[in-house]
């Protein structure tokens, strides 16, 4: 599903305008980054929690020169799902 599917289903599911769920779509993606961006998490439950994990450096190799190389820190987002998005 794309975000335009994910549109349209939310706007089906909550009787919406497509223009409204748009709305609402992005302003939960917005929050969602915002809190990531200061280093909160953001927990949803039943459905999951967002987390900001900091990745150490690693050596990696340059496939192409076979050169090792090194791999910088950084932050990644990390989703651990809920008890209700079990599949």
């Amino acid at each position: 599903m794309n975000k335009e599917e994910l549109i349209r289903a939310t706007s089906q599911e909550a009787g919406l305008t497509q223009a409204v769920a748009r709305k609402c779509i992005d302003a939960v993606f917005k929050v969602i980054a915002n809190t990531l961006k200061k280093g909160e998490e953001v927990r949803l439950v039943g459905f999951g929690t967002f987390k900001v994990k900091e990745r150490k450096e690693k050596k990696g190799r340059n496939p192409r020169t076979k050169e090792e190389i090194v791999i910088p820190a950084k932050k990644v987002v990390k989703f651990i799902p809920g008890k209700d998005l079990s599949l």
